[in-house]
């Protein structure tokens, strides 16, 4: 096969959860560029319906869709949804994210529990329901959406954010986890993990200390709109069929320095 036919995912189809704005949108364009047809969802179905006027033109069919990520019901009706519109289910790009800012010794549980419930919970959540219907394809693409912020400890002085650290740890193992346990089922798992692109999320953080973030970033920029297209598409893609269980990091190289 030409290396270039290894990344064709012309008429596959793609589900991206928080995929109405952001790293999500730009997921959701980058796999409807390549020839996908999209389904997505989050809880703001009127940025999800304005994505997919823009994916249909680029020539693919899309979906929009309500969903909280952490109501198995909601979980449910967009995984059937997906199935008897497009007949499979090829790929998933578990997006949807949440995050809350506070010193850990003042952390609220209720924000804990909201940043692991959407975060993790909803990633198993969505995984779990488009994993049964890739068990009985046999073949299937999960792509969770980590970041370097699980990759260890975080100057509090940057991110001050130990919930959503600790969530981000925690989809790297339930991928890796995923991976071993449904390889026999012809689904490979992976993950993705970002540094710091410019989003609503990380607006905040990036007002206040970008600076500081920039001068530990090996690229001297931040994350950019075609930036995660790539290495998604190619765990997306056959280009990756003997690679699961991995983490990509897409950062600038912010991971790599002390």
């Amino acid at each position: 096969m030409h290396v270039l036919d290894l990344f064709k995912i012309t008429g596959k189809t793609a589900i991206v959860t928080g995929g109405g704005r952001g790293l999500g949108e730009q997921i959701a364009v980058g796999l409807a560029e390549a020839g996908a047809n999209v389904v997505v969802c989050s809880r703001k179905v009127e940025a999800c319906e304005q994505v997919k006027e823009k994916l249909e033109k680029l020539g693919v069919k899309s979906l929009a869709f309500p969903c909280d990520v952490t109501n198995p019901d909601d979980v449910q009706r967009v995984v059937q949804a997906t199935a008897d519109e497009f007949g499979r289910i090829d790929i998933l790009v578990n997006n949807s994210g949440a995050t809350w800012g506070a010193p850990a010794e003042e952390m609220p549980l209720e924000a804990w529990q909201k940043v692991m419930d959407v975060n993790v919970t909803g990633t198993f959540l969505m995984s779990q329901a488009a994993g049964k219907v890739m068990i009985r394809q046999q073949s299937g693409k999960i792509i969770n959406i980590a970041s370097i912020a699980g990759l260890g400890g975080t100057n509090p002085e940057v991110l001050n954010t130990i919930g959503y650290n600790t969530s981000k740890g925690a989809i790297i193992t339930l991928t890796k986890d995923l991976a071993v346990k449904w390889g026999k089922y012809g689904i490979h798992v992976n993950a993705v993990a970002p540094g710091f692109f410019p989003t609503k999320m990380s607006k905040v953080i990036l007002e206040r200390v970008g600076k500081k973030i920039l001068e530990n970033t090996p690229l001297k920029r931040f994350g950019g709109e075609d930036d995660l297209k790539g290495a998604v598409l190619f765990l997306a893609s056959r280009a990756s069929d003997f690679v699961t269980g991995s983490l990509i990091v897409v950062d600038g190289g912010t991971h790599a320095g002390f």
